[in-house]
Formats: C-alpha cells, structure tokens, sequence
C-alpha cells in the first residue's frame, strides 16, 4: 500500500510542488543495462539529457541565470524532483531551488525538465515524460523572473522537451512522442497556453525496416528554427546513426536544408537531402551533443561516433567533432576523442573563438558516463582544436552533461553534475565560467541565498 490512515488521516505523502529544497542535490540515475564495463550510461544525471534543451537561461534584465534540473530529496535517495534555481549575478549567490513538479514515484531523469523565458519575463518549466504512461507538464511561473510559485498550464504526452521563444510569433516547441516508437514532432504557441497540433517531423524508413525512431537537438537563431537528428534502425534506439538538418523561418510552415532546398516533412527518405552525415555507410553509432550558431546564423553542430553502443574499449574511438555550415557547405572537424558515447558536452562560439567544454579526459571511473572536464578552444572557426585548460582533476567521482545556458554569461558559463556511475552516490551541481574556473553548488543550505564554492581541486572538496 502507498499509504494508509491513522486516526482519519492520511499518511500518503504529499508531492512536493513548490516547496523549496534546502540545496542543490542532483539526481543519479541507471538505465541497467550492464555489460563487461559497466551500465550503459548511469551515474549524476541532473543536467541530462542534451534532448532537455535549454536548461539554463540567462535574462539581462534582472542580470540572474535561471536553471533547471533533475534534483532529489536528500543524498543517495532517488526520487526525481523537477527543480528551477537562479544565479544572481550581482552578488554571485544561489537561491534556494524550488521544486516546479515532484514526480512522486519516478526516479528516472528521462522526466527531467527544461525552460524558456517568454518576452515578459514569466519562466516557462518544460517537465518531460516518457511514452503515454508518463505525460509531460507545462508549468508558468506566477511571476516574471520569479522562481518562489509555478502553475500547471497543460498536460499531454511530451518527452525530450526543447522549447524556444521567438520575440514576436511566441513559442516553437521540438519534442518526441512514442507514436509507434520514438518520432520527432514539433507544436507553436503564441501565448504558451493553446497549442497547435503536434506535426511529424520525421518517420525515416529502409527496405525492411517496421519501424522508424530518431532523436533530436533544436536551437534557434532570431526566427531561424534549426533541428538535427539521427535515425534509430528499425526504431532500435542502440543503432542511432546518421545526421540530419532541417531548418525554418516561418514556424514550421516550411522547412529547407542550409543551402534553401524545401524538404517536404515528415521526412521519410534515408537518403533525404537533409543528409548531413551518413554514419550508417561507415557503420558508426553517432550521438548528437549540442547545437549553436556562428555570428551570422550559421549552424555548428558538436557530435561523437562510435564503434557501437556499448561501453569499453571496444567501441573506440570516440571521435568528436564539429559539424559547420560556413554559407555555401558544410565541413567536419575533428575535435578529440573520449571513453563513452554518452560524454556529454556543449559548444560555444564566438567572432574569434570557439569552445567545447565536456568530459573528455577519462575520470576515476574510466569506462563509466562522463570524466573529467576539459576545456577545447579554436581560433579558426572549428578546423583546429587546442587544449587549453582542465576544469577537473583528481575527482572522486565522474562529471558529465555540461550544458550551456541561453545566452551564457560570466560566471554561469556552462554547468553540470557528477556522481559515481558504478553506484549510487549522492550528486554535486556545478558551474564555470568562461576561464574554466569551477564552482560547486551548495549541496545544503541554511538560509535563502547561499555563495556557491570555488573549486580548484574537485579532488579537495
């Protein structure tokens, strides 16, 4: 029984929607599949997946990065809390992080959530699914830049949110539904609250295949509205390869390659022309890790490939790269290499510099999720990569999903989360700012605003 009643009352616990927790407490998680060296993917994974997208947004207006995560109750408990926070950049302190929706008797991050901040200023939490059995949630803060009260606007089934806000047309919302298996959909909003139609992005089939599957990464520049995929053979998730792109100006009415070649959707051809990479040829896994834009509106994609979707050495090389359209064709450069598909990072880029922050130098736990945090920079617009700084050394635990916020601005640059992934073991946030100096988010606090910790040695903590 989840509950039961003494006295006449009810001793089911109440969920624990906008309450606040007294720290930042990241949730770990594993998906179970074990093999020769380990789990699938597994260890903290508050800022997974790179398919909850953005988590962080920073408004100018009150000068404060807010952000997202999947957080818990307290130490090495696994009972998945969707949580917001705010870094205010005035005092660089923390608030304490509110919970938007408590998923009660979830403990999978797959639930994780992800935000955007509409023209007013009202912080909109996008809480994942997974399939019909689990819907998703829309929450609405109560107030502009406020993170103390959400409201419930919607509820339907929505997995991997990833909303944007275009000033103007409103809300382009990209996400997954398990119609059959996993399918790419995307809806609009002007106000957040009537939605359209879910419609079908993609449903790429072979000869053969029964059923199709893909995952995505959107972004948006101005109006531009940009999404790459990969394709699941025969909706085996294990067998992601290949990577696509299509991109809009006009919400979803039409949708073009980079080069303007109209693409009817949902996309069904394995050899569309929105073909990008055709890693199924050279039979290669590839994992999509993050999407941004040069100066000029042109996309630059971070993905990894492999060998198979298993961990080890097996799979090697782990080859990341960066996908770029320079404005007349797209070009592939090497950028390192890693010891797990799901190292995850993010890419920045700027007039002069590019920079990739992941976990790409082995951690202690070396075929394990994640590892420790370096620092890659490129001078030439992603045809060569230096290193230049590692965030992490020595640490005690793997870190993994670095994430970039929306508009990522000094000292909240880029953020994450560790945890052992061989066993469960309660998971730190943290953050950097552009230089690759490291901060830890205050596991437990006692009064509303807390100072995050410099750290330079994880290993010291």
């Amino acid at each position: 029984m989840l509950g039961a009643l003494f006295c006449g009352i009810s001793l089911v616990a109440q969920p624990l929607n906008n309450k606040k927790i007294n720290g930042y407490r990241g949730i770990w998680f594993t998906l179970g599949q074990e093999s020769e060296y380990g789990y699938k993917y597994s260890g903290g994974l508050g800022t997974y997946t790179v398919k909850h997208n953005p988590l962080a947004v920073y408004a100018p207006e009150v000068d404060r990065t807010f952000f997202v995560y999947g957080g818990t109750t307290e130490a090495k408990e696994r009972h998945l809390l969707c949580m917001i926070g705010c870094y205010d950049h005035k005092t660089g302190m923390v608030q304490k992080p509110v919970v938007v929706f408590d998923k009660e008797q979830v403990k999978d991050p797959h639930d994780n959530p992800a935000l955007q901040i509409d023209e007013d200023g009202y912080l909109w939490v996008f809480v994942s699914g997974r399939g019909a059995k689990r819907p998703g949630h829309i929450y609405r803060s109560e107030n502009p830049y406020d993170i103390s009260k959400f409201h419930a606007v919607k509820t339907w089934m929505m997995t991997y949110p990833q909303p944007m806000y275009v000033p103007g047309e409103g809300f382009f919302l990209c996400f997954t539904q398990y119609t059959g298996v996993r399918k790419l959909y995307f809806s609009v909003s002007r106000d957040g609250q009537s939605w359209s139609t879910p419609e079908l992005l993609a449903d790429i089939k072979e000869p053969g295949d029964k059923y199709s599957g893909q995952y995505q990464v959107s972004a948006s520049f101005g109006n531009k509205i940009v999404t790459c995929f990969n394709r699941h053979k025969n909706g085996v998730v294990d067998t992601r390869t290949n990577m696509y792109y299509l991109q809009t100006t006009d919400m979803g009415k039409t949708w073009t390659t980079a080069d303007g070649i109209r693409v009817e959707t949902p996309v069904t051809d394995l050899h569309s022309p929105c073909l990008v990479v055709d890693a199924q040829s050279q039979k290669k896994n590839l994992y999509i890790k993050d999407v941004n834009f040069d100066e000029e509106g042109n996309p630059v994609v971070l993905y990894l490939t492999s060998g198979g979707h298993k961990p080890g050495p097996g799979n090697n090389p782990r080859q990341w790269y960066v996908g770029y359209w320079n404005g007349s064709e797209w070009n592939h450069y090497p950028v390192t290499t890693s010891t797990h598909n799901y190292d995850s990072g993010s890419i920045w880029t700027g007039h002069d510099c590019w920079t990739v922050i992941a976990p790409t130098d082995a951690g202690p736990q070396k075929w394990g999720t994640g590892g420790e945090i370096v620092m890659w920079q490129s001078k030439n617009k992603g045809k060569t990569w230096k290193r230049v700084k590692t965030l992490t050394s020595n640490s005690p635990y793997n870190h993994g999903y670095v994430r970039r916020p929306l508009n990522a601005t000094d000292p909240f640059y880029g953020f994450w989360a560790d945890g052992n992934p061989e066993r469960l073991t309660k998971s730190i946030l943290y953050f950097t700012d552009s230089k690759g100096n490291v901060y830890s988010l205050p596991y437990d606090m006692k009064e509303e605003w807390a100072a995050p910790k410099a750290l330079p040695d994880i290993g010291k903590r």
